[in-house]
């Protein structure tokens, strides 16, 4: 029996403007529009408009809304924001996960503090419900109220450093918006009943939701609002950002970017294993000493038990553009066959300069460095491998030479302060 695949609100639009449209969870969604190679690279050195209102969101409200998310989310929300480890505090939000209590991934996450006993969690295409099947579960006995609002929420992601002067051009009052709005914060609301809605509003008056976070390591914002305002929000970021190289991206760049920003595609680069010994500790609540963890939390205790034995998932990058066919591919070192390949995907704004990598954002490259493009991804080995290890992914066409890394692209913008690109 064949199933219907949903649509977001800007499916036409992506139609009309000659999107090759995949199928991507439960949706229709754009690929690429004319080169996913040069979505990619707008995004760094321009900025790039993606398409998200496939993502999920879900409203957690009530009393006990703060212990069960304590309970339920990997991060200590009493100490998880900026160099500090300050408390989630209104208007910040945090990365993390919603684990089993074997350890296993059932998503990632961003939390937002709206106010006290009201939150915000944005999870992945398709586990709006899932994810809020298991917060109602656990929340058995509490005071709190979820209300999963997948396919009731518009969200578009700008991402570049470009953004910020696109969407000052849409924006009321955008000194004031975009004043004091660190990274991992937001300001505003896509509900008009919200008496936050004022704080950040299109010219027209529509209100937005803007969270200073994003899925590929450069500077931007993701936009959450009415479902029945996202073309305008849309057509409007379009318009103004024209003057400075915007473009529509699809799910290719996006996940060239996010690859290159070392981030995990959830169900692939984490998923039904112990969610340990990976390149993403910060979405545990690791102590200051790196032994144990600050606080209890559902699936804490099966972490704990597995550390020792379980496999590492590691970072690579290679010496080209070429990749293997990505998920399920094998790793061999020294001839032993020690693993599979996670994500295989090429960061078309990275090169290698006698062994150190570089970006075309990177202000002192080398002269004449022509960067074409790097394959990265992570693999999951039965052993940890120092960084500078070389290893050999292989498909059923070719085998390719990569490095262990720590990271993959530098010099990435979304950390940088608003005002340097204003």
């Amino acid at each position: 029996m064949t199933t219907t695949k949903k649509q977001t609100p800007l499916f036409d639009w992506h139609k009309a403007h000659g999107a090759n449209i995949v199928e991507f969870g439960d949706y229709l969604m754009p690929v690429w529009y004319a080169s996913a190679r040069n979505e990619h690279l707008a995004v760094v050195a321009q900025a790039g408009l993606f398409d998200t209102s496939h993502m999920a969101t879900i409203r957690v409200f009530g009393k006990d809304a703060y212990e069960l998310l304590q309970w339920c989310f990997t991060r200590n929300l009493d100490a998880c924001v900026g160099k500090d480890n300050a408390p989630l505090t209104d208007g910040k939000c945090v990365y993390g996960l919603f684990l089993d209590e074997h350890g296993h991934a059932i998503d990632d996450s961003i939390v937002y503090k709206i106010k006290d006993g009201e939150y915000m969690v944005e999870v992945n295409a398709s586990q709006g419900g899932p994810v809020s099947k298991h917060l109602t579960e656990q929340a058995k006995g509490k005071d709190v109220r979820i209300v999963d609002l997948t396919d009731k929420v518009g969200k578009i992601d700008i991402q570049g450093p470009a953004s910020i002067k696109t969407m000052a051009k849409i924006l009321k009052n955008p000194e004031v918006v975009f004043d004091k709005l660190p990274y991992f914060s937001a300001k505003g609301h896509f509900d008009p009943a919200s008496t936050l809605a004022a704080q950040v509003q299109m010219l027209d008056g529509t209100p937005i939701l803007l969270s200073r976070s994003g899925y590929t390591g450069e500077v931007g914002f993701e936009m959450f609002v009415e479902r029945d305002k996202t073309v305008k929000l849309w057509e409007a970021i379009m318009k103004a950002g024209e003057a400075f190289g915007v473009i529509a991206c699809g799910l290719a760049s996006r996940d060239s970017l996010r690859t290159g920003a070392v981030l995990p595609l959830s169900h692939q680069d984490i998923g039904h294993w112990p969610c340990i010994n990976n390149p993403w500790p910060f979405a545990l609540p690791f102590a200051a000493s790196g032994s144990g963890f600050t606080k209890k939390f559902l699936g804490s205790a099966a972490l704990e038990q597995a550390a020792p034995t379980a496999e590492w998932t590691l970072t690579y990058v290679g010496h080209d553009l070429r990749k293997v066919d990505g998920h399920g591919s094998k790793v061999f070192h020294n001839g032993q066959e020690i693993g599979v390949v996670l994500t295989c995907a090429t960061d078309m704004a990275i090169g290698r300069h006698e062994d150190k990598i570089y970006s075309i954002a990177t202000p002192d490259k080398p002269a004449g460095l022509a960067i074409k493009g790097l394959c990265a991804g992570f693999i999951k080995v039965k052993t940890k491998l120092a960084p500078g290890t070389t290893v050999e992914i292989k498909d059923a066409k070719r085998t390719l030479p990569v490095v262990i890394e720590t990271d993959v692209r530098p010099d990435r913008t979304a950390r940088k302060a608003l005002k340097s690109f204003m």
